[in-house]
């Protein structure tokens, strides 16, 4: 009887080690982490785009001032030396602002320099330059060259769009002999293909 015992205890302990048995678990695999590629953080070249958002006008005569809606079109060329991007841009901006019931602001075109600095897939920028506005103020047509200055950002979202939002101020100091100095105000986003 000893001896069936000890049969049965040595093979027992000699068996494979089954589903729910002594056996060490598996270990899983580790995957490795997916990098993704960045986008471009060249910014040279040229491009086009468009713009909207929202100006605000004032000026130095009682009554007249307004705000409302701006936008149009960009085109312009960026250089991108390493970490500084410098460029040029013009820009058509249709306006439909009034500013009293006789007077109403009709467009800005803008032509800008920029300067800014490369973040890779972002660019964040300064711009200044020359702004000419058309304005219609009691029944007579006006324009008049002015100055501007502004920030934006620009956020590559492939190699070739671009997303951003762009802030200007502009002076328009005795506005086409008229005795009026105009400012405005302009916020807008911002949709661009590069070539």
């Amino acid at each position: 009887m000893k001896f069936i015992s000890s049969l049965v205890v040595a093979t027992t302990l000699s068996a494979p080690a089954f589903a729910g048995g002594m056996a060490e678990p598996m270990a899983e695999p580790m995957l490795a982490p997916v990098m993704m590629a960045p986008v471009s953080a060249d910014w040279t070249g040229a491009y086009v785009g468009g713009q909207l958002g929202y100006g605000d006008v004032s000026t130095n005569v009682a009554g007249v001032d307004g705000n409302g809606a701006i936008g149009g079109v960009h085109a312009g060329y960026r250089y991108d030396f390493g970490q500084f991007v410098a460029g040029v841009e013009l820009a058509y901006n249709a306006a439909n602002i009034d500013l009293n019931p006789t007077s109403k602001l009709d467009s800005v075109t803008q032509l800008k320099l920029m300067g800014g600095y490369d973040l890779g897939s972002t660019l964040v920028y300064g711009t200044a330059g020359v702004a000419h506005a058309k304005a219609n103020l009691a029944g007579v047509n006006h324009s008049d060259n002015g100055l501007l200055v502004g920030l934006g950002m620009d956020y590559a979202i492939s190699d070739q769009w671009t997303v951003g939002a762009e802030f200007a101020h502009h002076r328009f100091n005795n506005f086409d002999g008229a005795g009026m100095d105009v400012r405005a105000n302009t916020a807008q986003i911002r949709l661009g293909f590069r070539f």
